[in-house]
């Protein structure tokens, strides 16, 4: 009963990581579109399927203002300014599962 009790908790954790990751990229999608299909302004690499640690990375440098990818950092900055640790860690797991 303990084991079917915690994937159930597991399991309900993940989906609700994923909405939270869902509702934070829709501040995204408008530049790199539903599914992270899109270069941002022309110029971004595709972002949907990126591996999550390289998006956390990123996502971290752009909120320092130390990361200035395809010119785009202060722009970005103003994007993932609010953004806490949990956030950017939900923000990047659902990118990497967008295809």
């Amino acid at each position: 009963m303990k084991k079917v009790t915690l994937a159930l908790m597991l399991a309900g954790a993940a989906s609700l990581v994923m909405a939270d990751g869902a509702a934070l990229f829709k501040k995204c999608a408008g530049c790199h579109g539903a599914k992270g299909e899109k270069k941002a302004l022309g110029k971004s690499a595709v972002i949907g399927g990126m591996d999550a640690a390289t998006l956390e990375s990123d996502i971290k440098g752009y909120q320092a203002g130390t990361l200035n990818k395809h010119g785009m950092g202060m722009l970005m900055k103003g994007q993932v300014a609010g953004l806490n640790e949990a956030q950017i860690k939900e923000l990047a797991a659902y990118i990497h599962g967008l295809k």
